[in-house]
């Protein structure tokens, strides 16, 4: 989606990647994004486009699968 630019803390996917985030930070030209369940930040150089809906459940369901196994995030 050409001109989305997101908020800290948005649910982003990335078209490199294909992968979806939460934003965490803008560090120059790129974006950072961390697994909604927890994880590893990555970097994101390419486009970003919000979430859609279905992508926005899926993360939700992977943050309450990681909270009732006790995990920390």
């Amino acid at each position: 989606m050409s001109g989305y630019t997101p908020a800290i803390g948005d649910l982003a996917y990335d078209e490199a990647t294909n992968q979806v985030g939460r934003v965490v930070d803008r560090i120059g030209g790129y974006w950072q994004l961390r697994p909604s369940g927890g994880g590893r930040e990555w970097d994101a150089h390419g486009p970003l486009r919000p979430a859609t809906q279905a992508e926005r459940l899926s993360c939700d369901v992977a943050l309450a699968n990681a909270t009732s196994r006790g995990e920390r995030l």
